[in-house]
């Protein structure tokens, strides 16, 4: 969903309304055909990326960028992260080179002004700085700051690799949206584990191979978990965002209110302090961080951002072809459905599989048995969807060096390391 305008100009959201436009606009079925990418990136230092960056150098760098010709959309993070959202592709090379065309392009534009993009799932140098000042800012860390400092290192430290893939068939089966839901809450503690870049925090090991996810996993109590399981997916995410304590109430002029402990459904109900819209809803959801968020498509959120300048490429190609490959999703799904058990009843990210997978990466035993059969299928899969050999090749040595080794990208991370970005 995309949040628009302001609350008060439409006419008030009645609560069976509200679920029929969650149940319906959140899940669009049908062939997976499209692909799509978002990806976020710090901007630091060209050559001492632990230098902290001046503001006014990120606002005159950015407002360069917004004279580029891309076909990704082009938005900026609270603590000036730049992320790029691909359009759809109708396969995953389309998607691949559109998205590198214009990685290349804001790279350079960003080198002429001595800055450059980094991939770590959480700043491993600086602590939080918002940059941004906008209502919507203000009250989202007057929101988040109720249950500690996790919500401001989120908003302004952290950096991500979101695969983006169609909900799927209505009908049951590998690639029905039932499968598709529980693969993606299953599956996704894999990719955290086996993608774990963010060890370290304002120039400290944190403790964490995913620091971003343990982020995630520290917010506030219902706003970043998973829907309940075992239940229909649109049923669960209806409830979920309705029940869900809504952030903020968009105003026209002024600070946004920050209730405490208003749910969506609770604001519906009482109508105050004002009636809420259907453009309420909308940007209510966009203040909801699960690990799955579905969009109409089904957005992954977990997957950690990935040094080097084609790094991002390996998540989004195995991504993929763990879903929209008959053959592969089969088997991914029967490879992780025994995880369930180690999740037990918490909802992610806070179940102990995925706090495991943050903690551990590819040391834990089960996510590494579930790591290399998932890889190895994938890289089956990848000629079938059209992988070029350059693509295919990436997988394989990604696979050799750390999934086959129980490793991941925060292995090599070092502190005291020579300091690259690209």
């Amino acid at each position: 969903m995309t949040a628009h305008g302001f609350g008060g100009s439409g006419p008030p959201l009645g609560e069976d309304d509200a679920e029929d436009l969650l149940r319906c606009i959140c899940f669009k079925t049908g062939p997976p055909r499209a692909v799509g990418v978002e990806l976020e990136w710090l901007v630091h230092e060209l050559h001492h990326p632990r230098l902290p960056v001046a503001p006014t150098r990120l606002d005159r760098a950015f407002a360069g960028l917004r004279d580029l010709s891309l076909a990704s959309a082009l938005t900026f993070e609270p603590g000036g992260q730049l992320e790029l959202s691909s359009p759809p592709a109708a396969s995953l090379m389309e998607c691949i080179d559109s998205t590198a065309a214009d990685l290349a392009a804001v790279r350079t534009a960003l080198h002429a002004s001595g800055l450059a993009l980094n991939g770590f799932g959480h700043d491993p140098w600086h602590p939080p700085r918002r940059l941004l000042r906008e209502a919507r800012y203000d009250a989202m860390e007057t929101s988040l700051d109720r249950t500690g400092p996790a919500g401001r290192s989120m908003m302004c430290s952290s950096a991500s690799v979101q695969v983006c893939l169609d909900a799927g068939f209505e009908e049951p089966g590998p690639m029905g949206l039932g499968r598709r839901w529980q693969l993606a809450h299953l599956l996704g503690a894999v990719l955290v584990a086996a993608f774990a870049n963010s060890p370290a925090g304002a120039g400290r090991p944190t403790g964490w191979r995913s620091t971003r996810q343990a982020l995630w996993a520290d917010l506030d109590p219902v706003r970043s978990l998973a829907p309940a399981t075992g239940v229909e997916p649109r049923a669960a995410w209806a409830t979920h965002v309705l029940d869900t304590p809504v952030m903020c109430i968009r105003a026209q002029e002024g600070p946004w209110p920050v209730p405490e402990r208003l749910t969506f459904r609770e604001w519906i109900r009482s109508g105050t302090p004002r009636p809420p819209t259907r453009e309420d809803l909308e940007y209510h959801v966009t203040t909801l961080f699960p690990p799955v968020r579905p969009r109409g498509h089904l957005e992954l959120r977990m997957i950690d951002a990935q040094s080097g300048e084609d790094g991002w490429i390996v998540p989004l190609a195995v991504t993929m072809a763990l879903f929209d490959d008959p053959e592969a999703a089969e088997t991914a799904y029967r490879t992780v459905k025994p995880l369930a058990e180690l999740a037990g009843e918490l909802p992610a990210p806070r179940n102990p599989l995925w706090l495991g997978a943050a903690r551990d990466g590819l040391t834990d035993p089960e996510l590494h048995c579930a790591a290399v059969t998932c890889f190895a299928v994938a890289l089956e899969a990848l000629p079938r969807l059209g992988a070029s050999a350059s693509v295919q090749d990436a997988v394989a040595a990604y696979h050799d060096r750390y999934v086959l080794q129980g490793r991941c990208p925060a292995d090599d991370f070092s502190l005291r390391s020579k300091e690259t970005s690209s």
